[in-house]
């Protein structure tokens, strides 16, 4: 799978007026665009393992694609939902546990890139990754 391997944070287009958009405080807007985020994804057939590592935090998801699972943002938000494939690209679709908005979020390699768009009320952000 292409997605697989250790991506580190590059940069970001629109992520604090995203994070905005999410509810989050302007000091944890600010850290959060600077969280040196590392992440390695793991897909082993319909098993993805996904671990993330930045100043905040270190955390491992496990999940099967299709299946929905509960995770909980750097900020504390609760989130329930699932990634799928569309291609070669993981598509995300979960539903916040407080306000029952959503937000989609889609993980695709273009050109030597991890790009990470994520879209919630109508505004969309990119975190973009390399090798």
């Amino acid at each position: 799978m292409a997605l697989n391997g250790t991506w580190k944070i590059d940069r970001n287009e629109n992520y604090e007026k995203f994070m905005e958009a999410m509810g989050i405080n302007l000091m944890k807007r600010k850290l959060g665009a600077h969280d040196n985020l590392k992440i390695t994804i793991q897909q082993d057939g319909n098993k993805v393992t996904v671990t993330e590592s930045s100043n905040f935090r270190n955390i491992a998801v496990d999940f099967i694609l299709g299946v929905s699972f509960e995770y909980s943002l750097a900020d504390g938000t609760e989130l329930t939902g699932c990634w799928n494939m569309d291609g070669n690209k993981f598509v995300g679709t979960f539903t916040r546990k407080d306000n029952g908005k959503v937000l989609n979020a889609c993980r695709e390699i273009i050109g030597d890139e991890l790009v990470q768009t994520y879209v919630y009320e109508g505004v969309e952000a990119k975190r973009i990754f390399k090798r």
